[in-house]
């Protein structure tokens, strides 16, 4: 039975998964090969681990229906290209404007998530928005095409609308299926979209770069996904967005720490703003 304690524990880890969701991009600058493998890594290792799980646990793997079948597939092509436009934000700009890019995704939510579910859309979630979007745009230093910036822009944007879709079809799974089984049919569809560039794709695979890569793939993906997803169920998808922008101050932190990336003014208060957005968000969904 859904309750408030339900509710509250869904919150939680919520956060948690946020929290190692963070981690990967700052992994990710330690890795020297191309975004679309890491990417491709990341999910050929969370997926098959899901698979090892769920075969011990013995999870009922088949899904109810066609519709389902279909949906889940595209929602891994989806992921596909989010992990890659993730990454080569990061790669080719910095941790924080990737992460603060991709934060944006709770703008489209708010407007596609009435839409899909026919549910009014609510001034509130409206205002959010635009709070964390004015976070977002305080960060930003320049609009320029000619610099790695922008271009990280550009790539964060895509990999936000494409979160955005998966959350919501992962509203919808939530209510129906394990979150591991949902994570295992996405990530696996997306290894199997993204498999053309292990072969097409020149790297030279250093030791460092497995390591980083399985890191990324069986914690930050494989466990903390199926958190999320899980955690899902019972939460408004716009809120759930909202505490995923909380990546971005995670993202920031731990580049500071562990790569030395002194974060500028104008990234210290905007992140402020997300981070304020975020915990107003947690606690309106708490009372």
């Amino acid at each position: 039975m859904y309750t408030q304690h339900t509710l509250n524990k869904n919150i939680l880890f919520l956060h948690i998964a946020v929290m190692l969701f963070g981690l990967s991009g700052v992994i990710a600058q330690f890795v020297e090969i191309p975004a679309v493998l890491v990417a491709l890594g990341r999910v050929v290792c969370s997926s098959l681990l899901l698979f090892v799980i769920a075969v011990v646990k013995k999870d009922k793997l088949k899904l109810d229906s066609k519709k389902d079948y279909g949906l889940i597939l595209l929602t891994g092509a989806v992921m596909a290209v989010h992990w890659t436009t993730f990454f080569q934000s990061i790669q080719v700009s910095s941790v924080a404007i990737g992460t603060i890019t991709f934060s944006t995704f709770p703008l489209f939510l708010t407007f596609l998530e009435p839409l899909i579910f026919h549910e009014r859309l609510k001034k509130q979630s409206v205002f959010t928005a635009v709070i964390l979007f004015i976070g977002v745009i305080i960060t930003i230093p320049e609009f320029s095409i000619e610099n790695n910036t922008t271009v990280g822009i550009i790539w964060g944007m895509l990999c936000s609308l494409t979160y955005a879709v998966m959350t919501l079809a992962n509203r919808y799974f939530s209510a129906r299926y394990a979150g591991r089984i949902i994570c295992m049919y996405e990530q696996g569809t997306a290894a199997v979209v993204l498999l053309p560039a292990f072969f097409i794709v020149n790297a030279d695979w250093r030791p460092q770069d497995i390591a980083g890569v399985a890191f990324v793939g069986f914690l930050c993906t494989a466990f903390a996904y199926s958190l999320y997803v899980t955690a899902q169920k019972n939460v408004r998808a716009q809120t759930a967005g909202i505490i995923s922008g909380m990546e971005t101050v995670y993202g920031i932190l731990y580049a500071l720490l562990f790569l030395g990336e002194v974060p500028h003014i104008r990234e210290l208060v905007g992140g402020a703003v997300i981070l304020g957005v975020a915990m107003y968000s947690s606690l309106k969904a708490l009372e």
